[in-house]
């Protein structure tokens, strides 16, 4: 079957931020996205749903969304106005956004779900991994010029999932203990049947005919249902990146946007110079995004030829790779905010150093709430 790709003219960027709504006397998760969504619809008269405000899978998750943007910038303002608005409906009700990969002691058993056909059958037929998805993520959109560099770059791509998964990890608890992961968050999503990793596609005709034959087997309904950590997104020209939790912070969602939108401009020039980046090894690709997700920014990655090396270099030399490229695309100062999170921990870190100082998980929640609040790491 055809599948089209409606070609992106521009690098565009988007970005999609999903956020937990909680008490702030209590830390717990509260369903109260469809009333806070319904109060935030006043303020937008004529219109059948928010621009930028969209339901989740439970009623405790909000979405954030930005539009069409030219860079990380733009989408930092974009956000930034939609938590506003959403932060102004909260407040009187006692409420906050929390950010992270997922909330630290709630149990997925009691979250209620969103009122939606859509929602109601995929738990229907996924069952048991689709009811725990307590879960909260960041995709990131880059516009890319043709469906079968779509394919190329996103082959490429593989070999920096695990850096990704590693600065944006955000889930070291799960249901109140420390599951020992950076990323619990990237285990329990990948329980879903095409959730995780990509295949490798030799061009586009392959992946049409893989579409094909997950649809002909009723293994989907739609394309949609393709959850990979780096898909093409066949409607918005994009190849979408799925692989990160959800953030503590705007500041360093915008950092890995920058990180996204650079690296796909960076791997087209490439191509397009005829000069093809090798092709990650798959059980490479496999090994080293489990060590991220486990180990986070302090992963030692595989190489094909059995050697090792810190994630941490490896994040340092890909920065210095991409300078010239982010200045090009107008965003080295938000590029660089990606060292902030190697200098001062990723949100794992900052987590388990609130337990590590004698706090309890209602006092992690605290910081997550208080992080995302003032945009920016909190300090002792």
């Amino acid at each position: 079957m055809a599948v089209e790709f409606t070609p992106s003219p521009s690098r565009s960027l988007g970005v999609e931020v999903e956020l937990g709504i909680v008490d702030r006397a209590t830390g717990e998760l509260v369903p109260a996205s469809t009333e806070i969504i319904d109060e935030l619809m006043t303020q937008h008269p004529g219109l059948d749903e928010h621009p930028r405000a969209k339901h989740e899978l439970f009623l405790s998750t909000i979405e954030v969304i930005t539009g069409v943007c030219d860079t990380p910038a733009e989408a930092h303002a974009d956000l930034s106005a939609t938590v506003a608005e959403i932060n102004g409906v909260l407040a009187p009700r006692g409420l906050a956004l929390m950010g992270g990969g997922v909330h630290p002691f709630a149990d997925p058993k009691t979250l209620q779900r969103s009122p939606s056909e859509r929602y109601d059958a995929l738990v229907e037929r996924i069952q048991w991994p689709a009811r725990r998805l307590q879960i909260h993520g960041v995709h990131f959109h880059v516009g890319v010029g043709g469906k079968e560099r779509a394919i190329q770059i996103m082959n490429s791509l593989m070999d920096y999932l695990p850096h990704f998964v590693a600065l944006s990890a955000a889930s070291p608890f799960w249901e109140g203990e420390d599951t020992g992961l950076a990323s619990v968050r990237t285990k329990i999503f990948e329980a879903m049947p095409t959730a995780g990793l990509p295949s490798h596609f030799a061009d586009w005709a392959a992946f049409e005919q893989f579409i094909e034959s997950m649809i002909a087997t009723n293994s989907i309904g739609s394309i949609r249902e393709i959850w990979w950590d780096i898909r093409p997104h066949v409607l918005y020209g994009t190849l979408e990146f799925r692989m990160c939790d959800g953030m503590a912070t705007l500041r360093e969602v915008i950092a890995l946007s920058a990180l996204a939108q650079c690296l796909v401009e960076y791997l087209d020039a490439a191509y397009e110079a005829d000069r093809p980046p090798p092709q990650a090894v798959g059980w490479v690709v496999r090994e080293n995004k489990w060590r991220a997700a486990r180990f986070g920014l302090d992963a030692a990655l595989v190489s094909a030829d059995g050697s090792t090396r810190p994630i941490r270099g490896d994040i340092d030399r890909l920065l210095t790779d991409l300078s010239a490229t982010a200045v090009s695309l107008g965003c080295a100062t938000q590029l660089e905010w990606v060292r902030e999170i190697l200098d001062n921990g990723a949100s794992y870190e900052r987590q388990r150093a609130v337990i590590e100082r004698g706090g309890s998980l209602g006092d992690v929640v605290n910081l997550l709430v208080s992080e995302f609040r003032g945009d920016g790491i909190a300090h002792d």
